[in-house]
């Protein structure tokens, strides 16, 4: 039995309302046993094609000399000669780990292993997980960055709590010397970007003319709002609120080093005045909350009150904070969530392996947002070249096609930007990025073909599906 049949299975066997929390108690138990059966989910293989003792003494000593050599006097070498320039960084401290929050050092490993894999499959390059035991000191994880810089070719910086995660962004993005992003930041805030733009398309409304609500002011929601604002929205019609309330010009709490954006959403939003977001929903075209694990965090009250066509992403992890089905029942037209076991996952590991690989390819110094939303329009549009729908808003993770073509996007945006090294035509890194995503798919299949990595056994799904069943029933 596969996950995906289990998971139909209980849909099928129990009540909406248990199946809802059936599902997830199902994904936990998997998820957590399935880890420990392969010990994690990554492992490193040599690249080179053959180790005899004359090629060992290529590879390694005396011949490899010449390769130290050679970068000594030119570092740019290490990305040509090395894995330097196909592999990435996944760094993270761990405090805002998920919905779970802080999770301590080791405990994002399987996250930041879960990237890694992502990038490996689905973008065609290596990654390595850092999890740092820092203390939330900023200016350790930024020196440390720093020191391991030229062994990658970009940093991708990942739950990390706010505002220390734009504190570290900013000074990695002044002193280091290799791009470095917040994928929950511009990655999240680039997919939120697509999947709004082609709800919009559905539902026949203007991303200049809708009112937009954000529930949740951390780095995905304050940063969705910036790319939305570049992309045309109407900055006047857009309010967001935190546990304290609506930003707005009386909100003093975003004071010192890294909310200097949060301080400017103060200033350029929530023209109506709203304080409380009951009254803000009314009549609102669209609802994007990126808060805490729910359910039941958003009430369905606030939905109804929602204009015609409203559309709801409900985007906390592990659980949203409304499920889709209230909010569908409640009005919603269209309804997105963090997760891929519902339609319309809005989740950044549809945007970060083309990002990164465009930004690979053109070995680009920094991603800014003009990037990241030359990224988002490359989703939507991709998306809109098959059916778009109320269920279908974005192609899903499987759908390989999308990645060398958001690549290839991201790095003509790169070159426009003057941040590019190198400058490929779109059809070259699409061409680049489509071989090098498909030699790493290959590369994997070969290798569990082998035997190498152990199959997890379908009686073992069943088992803990008939668990969750009978818990629930």
């Amino acid at each position: 039995m596969t996950p995906n049949e289990a998971l139909a299975e209980i849909r099928n066997t129990l009540s909406e309302d248990a199946a809802e929390k059936a599902t997830t108690e199902f994904l936990f138990n998997l998820s957590l046993d399935a880890h420990q059966f392969h010990g994690g989910k990554m492992m490193t293989i040599p690249l080179v094609d053959e180790v005899d003792d004359g090629w060992l003494e290529v590879w390694y000593t005396p011949g490899v000399s010449s390769v130290s050599r050679a970068i000594r006097d030119d570092n740019q070498i290490a990305f040509s000669h090395t894995s330097r320039g196909r592999t990435v960084a996944v760094v993270s401290d761990s405090t805002r780990v998920l919905g779970d929050g802080d999770c301590t050092p080791s405990g994002g490993m399987g996250v930041m292993e879960g990237k890694a894999m992502l990038m490996k499959l689905l973008g065609g390059f290596d990654a390595v997980p850092l999890c740092l035991d820092i203390n939330k000191n900023m200016d350790t994880l930024v020196s440390t960055v720093n020191a391991v810089a030229p062994t990658f070719g970009a940093i991708n910086l990942e739950d990390i709590s706010q505002p220390e995660c734009y504190i570290a962004l900013k000074k990695l993005q002044e002193t280091c010397s290799i791009p470095v992003w917040h994928d929950d930041a511009q990655g999240t805030g680039c997919v939120v970007l697509a999947g709004l733009l082609n709800s919009l398309k559905i539902v026949g409304k203007k991303l200049s003319d809708v009112s937009i609500v954000f529930f949740g002011a951390g780095a995905a929601n304050s940063t969705a709002a910036r790319l939305m604002i570049a992309a045309g929205a109407n900055a006047e019609r857009i309010v967001m609120f935190d546990e304290h309330g609506a930003l707005g010009p009386e909100r003093t709490d975003f004071e010192g080093e890294g909310w200097g954006w949060h301080r400017e959403l103060c200033s350029i939003t929530n023209a109506a005045g709203f304080t409380n977001v009951r009254e803000a929903v009314k009549d609102a075209d669209v609802f994007i909350a990126a808060s805490k694990s729910g359910p039941d965090v958003v009430h369905p009250m606030w939905i109804k009150k929602m204009a015609e066509n409203a559309i709801v992403f409900a985007c906390a992890n592990p659980i949203p904070e409304i499920f889709p089905s209230d909010a569908i029942n409640a009005g919603a037209a269209i309804v997105a969530t963090g997760r891929g076991d519902y339609p319309n996952q809005v989740n950044n590991s549809l945007g970060f392996p083309g990002i990164l690989k465009g930004v690979l390819l053109t070995g680009a110094s920094a991603i800014t947002d003009r990037m990241a939303v030359a990224a988002a329009r490359a989703i939507a549009d991709y998306t809109v070249q098959g059916i778009i729908g109320a269920g279908r808003i974005l192609p899903s993770m499987i759908d390989t096609g999308l990645f060398p073509h958001v690549a290839a996007k991201v790095a003509s945006a790169a070159q426009a930007e003057g941040v590019a090294r190198y400058y490929p035509s779109e059809a070259e890194v699409f061409a680049a990025a489509s071989e090098d995503m498909e030699k790493a798919r290959n590369a994997w299949a070969a290798v569990t073909a082998s035997g190498a990595v152990k199959q997890y056994p379908g009686t073992r799904v069943k088992e803990l599906m008939n668990e969750v069943i009978s818990q629930y029933q």
